[in-house]
């Protein structure tokens, strides 16, 4: 039996010059606001959307000690939503900026050159904690 695979998507980057096309589908992933984070299952759709907005955002396979710790300390419960452990919370997590901030360039530049932005893999897990 495998487990599911979630990546962890939280948003960097504010509203201002945001292209319609990003936009819409920043809404689809409830990602409204800076520093708000979403769990989405590792799929194909979800991996399309991830790829259109990644200059807006930072993301990851998060780990289920990582995952479960966020939900229960900043998921605030909803009668819609997403289920976890029998419980009913909101689409989105809200979440303070990190400690020791996002990257030492910054927010508009990716990850791999030492911004914020695009595919952190497993560091994800690592500001999440510092997002908490």
């Amino acid at each position: 039996m495998t487990q599911e695979k979630y990546i962890a998507i939280v948003r960097v980057r504010g509203m201002i010059g945001l292209n319609p096309d990003i936009k819409l589908t920043l809404e689809m992933l409830n990602l409204h606001n800076k520093n708000w984070c979403v769990f989405v299952k590792d799929n194909e759709a979800n991996r399309g959307m991830v790829k259109k907005a990644k200059d807006y955002i930072t993301y990851g396979e998060v780990t289920e000690e990582v995952m479960k710790e966020v939900i229960e300390k900043r998921a605030e419960p909803s009668e819609v939503g997403f289920t976890f452990n029998k419980k009913t919370y909101k689409k989105f997590i809200r979440l303070s900026p990190p400690k020791k901030g996002y990257g030492r360039k910054g927010i508009k530049i990716s990850f791999m050159r030492g911004g914020a932005l695009g595919n952190r893999g497993e560091k994800i897990n690592d500001l999440l904690t510092r997002m908490m």
